[in-house]
């Protein structure tokens, strides 16, 4: 039973679980807008905003927060978004199966990635909607 569960994982894409509600900032907000935008939202990540089509986009997390303005002690209405982000991206095709994606995940460090189809981010895939695919 728990191996055909694991085997739907597997075979499961990335635009079968991922969260289709991306919430962007631009990086010229300070790391305070942020917070208060990723609490209204009820999100730990944000997709920074490309400056032009032909810039990547970024990405902020809580973690970044943390170890970036809490523990050097920086007032976060003084840093710019731009200044914690990570850019470039790490980002994952809607039709990659969840396995290579959980692969990807782990090889690269990360906890959660876009899901870009070509054109533009359609959601986001974390590290926690892989682990509610599995039917147990």
């Amino acid at each position: 039973m728990v191996e055909k569960a694991l085997k739907d994982v597997r075979f499961a894409k990335a635009a079968d679980v991922m969260t289709k509600d991306v919430v962007y900032i631009d990086g010229e907000k300070t790391v305070a807008d942020a917070i208060r935008l990723m609490r209204e939202k009820k999100v730990s990540s944000l997709v920074v905003n490309r400056r032009g089509h032909e810039d990547a986009w970024g990405i902020m997390v809580r973690k970044d927060v943390v170890s970036k303005v809490v523990d050097p002690g920086k007032d976060p209405s003084a840093v710019k978004v731009f200044e914690i982000m990570s850019k470039p991206l790490v980002m994952v095709s809607p039709s990659l199966a969840l396995k290579y994606c959980a692969r990807l995940f782990k090889q690269a460090g990360i906890r959660r990635a876009p899901v870009f189809d070509g054109k533009e981010i359609i959601g986001i895939l974390s590290n926690t909607n892989i682990f509610n695919a599995i039917k147990v």
